[in-house]
């Protein structure tokens, strides 16, 4: 791993050390650039690369984060054996035409100690937060300190995880951040599962399992004439019919995750275990059309 303080056009470097990487995309958008920023836990798949596709642009740098944040893991989670390929990692981002690769350590990102933190508040608590205490906590630490190190004049995250992009938003409209935070739809292999770095955790018989959870979603989104009681008994059924998938949640919520109105857009929630992995996936409905 490299730590390069300099940048050239076409070429990418890695960065391990927060300041330096300041300086540099500091230095960047003294000359006019503007700064885009994908953070990721690594293990890329194509919904990353559909990120980073979609930020770079002409007079762009394209920064990428690759950090598994332990604050974000609860003490039953997969920390230790969250899929990490750093070289692999490395080499997508070079071949998708990505700038700048910030890869800190965890000393370099909390060595100083955690005394401060941000607090999710109540939707923190409810959804993946009822199961993944303090989750949302950690993830929006991290994501202000990736915010305030690159500030970067867009942010992308993917609408999957449609809780953690509902809830920066938030943390970026309070805190009056500068950067503007893009989500980008739910990217999916053809026969509908939502792309996950979890998804290398399953079998192939749980694979075939885990195809319901989106099925529930699109059975519940053509229902939605009916209403939400009518959402929501169609993805029921669906999810019933498969024993692997031992179902967590499944909620129907306004844009913003509270209680679902009775017409307009709202979200459908999911999160199911298929096997002992844990997968969430959402789609948008529009109630009484």
């Amino acid at each position: 791993m490299t730590n390069n303080p300099g940048y050239q056009r076409g070429e990418l470097t890695v960065h391990t050390d927060p300041a330096e990487l300041a300086r540099v995309t500091r230095a960047l958008r003294a000359t006019g650039r503007r700064v885009h920023l994908v953070p990721t836990m690594g293990a890329l798949h194509r919904g990353h690369l559909e990120l980073i596709k979609r930020a770079k642009d002409a007079n762009v740098v394209v920064v990428v984060s690759i950090f598994v944040n332990p604050l974000q893991f609860g003490p039953n989670e997969d920390f230790d054996r969250y899929p990490r390929q750093f070289e692999a990692d490395v080499e997508a981002c070079r071949e998708a035409g990505v700038d700048l690769v910030f890869a800190p350590t965890v000393d370099a990102m909390y060595g100083g100690g955690r005394e401060l933190s941000v607090q999710a508040g109540p939707l923190g608590e409810e959804l993946e937060g009822a199961t993944r205490k303090g989750h949302f906590d950690g993830m929006l630490t991290v994501v202000l300190k990736l915010l305030n190190i690159v500030r970067p004049d867009l942010a992308f995250f993917g609408e999957k995880d449609y809780q953690q992009l509902v809830l920066i938003r938030k943390m970026a409209r309070q805190f009056n951040l500068d950067s503007q935070i893009q989500g980008i739809p739910t990217v999916r292999e053809s026969d509908g599962l939502a792309l996950s770095s979890r998804n290398v955790y399953l079998d192939e018989e749980q694979r075939r399992a885990a195809l319901v959870i989106s099925a529930s979603l699109t059975a519940g989104a053509h229902a939605a004439v009916g209403g939400p009681e009518a959402v929501l008994k169609a993805a029921r059924e669906v999810l019933a019919t498969e024993s692997l998938v031992q179902l967590d949640y499944l909620e129907l919520r306004d844009p913003e995750l509270g209680p679902a109105p009775e017409t307009g857009e709202a979200r459908l929630l999911v999160a199911a275990k298929v096997g002992s992995t844990r997968l969430i996936d959402n789609a948008m409905v529009l109630l009484g059309e």
